[in-house]
């Protein structure tokens, strides 16, 4: 078993290897194929690893070495395997195996095709060295592995500047919150003697709720999870870095890297748990982002960069579960948000390969009927995102609703119309893309095709898995909460799960039916507007002023270049004046000196006894008359 453990992670390690140094010699399929076949190996030996997991034993535990002891604390370079991360296991594997696949066609033309197969396995490695880690450093390991993945993932095709920049820009945003995740982590081995997960679990119960050292523990934490996670305001990295290749986009931006936060606080719920300052701040900081993030995409038209907000505001709403001590929750929607994000993003790589590369919705229209697999497959997704019965992302959303209004109605409300929000802006997407007349040039007709089997596939397992993901959690009043798999699994992983006062059958009815009326509302309504009427998309210069706000991401890029891009920017010019006008010119003054008085000195070692002897005597006058003078 052990050794089943090892080699989950060290699978795609091994790909990324071969690829890397030998993929431009090796033909495609076979570059691809490996790939691709290592990371389904991965996802197989985690299925047996789930389908053998005794929940009733303590987690499994594998020491490879003892990595290095300072200052008390030992830290060992092992895994740790519980219900936690068997399940980010069968995430990253299962989701991750299924993008390598699509990839194959859709990168099947590119010059970089090993490259870009050589950074998927690498990224799969950090991403289960992360989730895998026994302690906080392996942890820490991972979360800068995905960042450099990401990093070269997103400016893959380095040649275009705009997607350097992008992919600058997510590498130096992640650092601000990495930076707080590593004080973090510091903090903890100074106050608890440990990074291990189960000794810091142990330990942290000395420590009383609320107490400075726990609210700056669990800060500094949450802080690294907002900048991977892109929460308010470590957020703008995400829209940009949809510059990548679209299948980066599906598994670093739906699926998996962008997860790693809410992975982070549910692991650490034992800490957090403590803390009931984070957690709210937690809650507030993850409603702001989702309705932020929500209201942005209201008017965006380019189809990756909706699905961008979209991700951004559905994170929000899994660390508003979690703000609310519903870990299980904020679990379960990740889960299915994997299912049918990742679908949306890969339907969406098929609509544009489609179009020869365009991305604009406003140049599409009508490709149901081009594209039929990709249209029926996309409609699954954007109904599961919604919230449309009986899809899982209506069971997963639907639970975190019902804890909310537990909590406090307010909060309810605001997600409500965040969840509305959804709805609104993904059916403009479906409808704009799919339906009506095909608004592209003639040339872009004439290249209409649906995508090769090898892209399709993925397509329909991600359906699949769309419309039945709900059935691993169904809600209490069905069965009476026998039907709760995921739940029970998690249980055990919690110090203190906290679900708020427990609603009466007839109010959870009520609130589903709500949801429920409120999403077909918003389907029937949207179906009029852009298939009924066969409304366009605006362009900007007809936008009203909600509308323009939202199309110009409420200006928050141009608000941060102003206060700290520009600011740092004039700094920068400041210091490099000084260094040139004062730190330079007096370096160079020293230089002239020491030149200036070796060339003088220079004058005296001319090899001439006579001259030699001059200055001896000369020295030894000197030192007699400095004598005679000190007596």
């Amino acid at each position: 078993m052990e050794n089943l453990i090892i080699a989950i992670p060290f699978l795609p390690l091994i790909g990324f290897l071969i690829t890397g140094i030998f993929g431009s010699k090796m033909p495609k399929a076979v570059v691809g194929g490996l790939a691709t076949l290592m990371v389904l190996i991965s996802f197989a030996l985690s299925g047996y690893l789930f389908l053998n997991f005794d929940t009733q034993t303590p987690p499994l535990s594998v020491k490879l070495f003892e990595w290095f002891r300072v200052g008390g604390v030992a830290v060992n370079f092992g895994f740790l395997i519980d219900q936690l991360s068997l399940m980010m296991m069968l995430i990253i594997t299962g989701i991750g195996s299924l993008i390598h696949l699509y990839s194959i066609g859709y990168m099947a033309e590119d010059k970089g095709f090993y490259k870009f197969f050589a950074y998927l396995n690498l990224f799969i490695f950090s991403m289960l060295l992360l989730v895998m880690g026994s302690n906080y450093l392996i942890l820490f390991i991972g979360w800068e592995g995905v960042g450099v993945c990401s990093y070269l993932l997103i400016g893959f095709w380095y040649t275009n500047e705009d997607y350097g920049k992008a992919a600058r820009k997510a590498f130096i945003m992640n650092r601000i919150g990495d930076l707080a995740l590593l004080i973090g982590i510091f903090a903890m081995a100074f106050q608890l003697n440990s990074v291990e997960y189960l000794t810091v679990a142990q330990n942290s119960a000395k420590f009383a709720a609320d107490s400075p050292i726990v609210l700056f523990i669990t800060l500094s934490l949450f802080i690294g999870a907002m900048g991977k996670s892109a929460q308010i305001p470590l957020f703008t990295w995400l829209p940009d870095a949809m510059a990548g290749p679209t299948p980066v986009s599906a598994l670093i931006h739906a699926a998996t890297m962008v997860t790693a936060g809410i992975y982070l606080v549910v692991r650490s719920n034992f800490l957090f748990s403590l803390a009931p300052t984070t957690m709210e701040f937690i809650l507030y900081i993850g409603l702001a982002t989702s309705l932020v993030a929500a209201f942005i995409a209201l008017r965006q038209n380019d189809i990756k960069k909706v699905l961008a907000y979209s991700t951004v505001s559905q994170l929000g709403l899994m660390f508003v579960a979690l703000g609310a001590g519903a870990y299980t929750a904020a679990m379960f929607h990740l889960m299915t948000h994997a299912f049918f994000k990742a679908l949306l993003f890969l339907g969406s790589g098929s609509v544009i390969h489609a179009m020869g590369g365009e991305q604009d919705m406003r140049k599409m229209g009508g490709l149901k009927k081009f594209i039929p697999t990709t249209y029926w497959t996309f409609l699954i997704g954007t109904l599961a995102i919604a919230g449309f019965p009986p899809l899982s992302g209506m069971i997963s959303k639907d639970e975190i609703l019902a804890v909310l209004f537990a909590k406090n109605p307010a909060i309810w409300a605001l997600t409500f119309i965040s969840s509305a929000l959804t709805g609104i802006y993904m059916f403009r997407l479906l409808f704009l893309t799919f339906f009506g007349e095909f608004r592209g040039s003639e040339e872009q007709r004439k290249h209409l095709h649906e995508s090769p089997a090898v892209m399709t596939l993925p397509l329909i397992v991600l359906a699949i898995l769309s419309v039945i993901g709900g059935l691993i959690n169904l809600p209490h009043f069905i069965g009476h909460g026998n039907f709760r798999g995921l739940e029970h699994w998690l249980t055990k992983i919690y110090v203190f799960e906290d679900y708020g006062a427990e609603l009466p059958l007839t109010t959870e009815i009520i609130l589903l039916v709500v949801t429920i009326a409120m999403v077909i509302g918003v389907f029937l309504a949207m179906r009029y507007i852009y298939v009924t009427k066969g409304k366009k998309a605006k362009t900007e210069d007809r936008y009203t002023g909600w509308e323009h706000l939202s199309a110009r991401k409420l200006y928050i890029d141009e608000i941060y270049r102003a206060t700290v891009i520009k600011p740092i920017e004039g700094l920068g010019r400041g210091i490099s004046m000084f260094d040139k006008g004062v730190v330079d010119r007096i370096a160079n003054f020293i230089g002239w000196g020491a030149k200036d008085s070796g060339i003088a000195f220079k004058r005296l070692q001319n090899g001439h006894i006579e001259t030699y002897m001059l200055i001896m005597s000369l020295a030894v006058g000197i030192i007699l008359i400095v004598n005679f003078l000190l007596k």
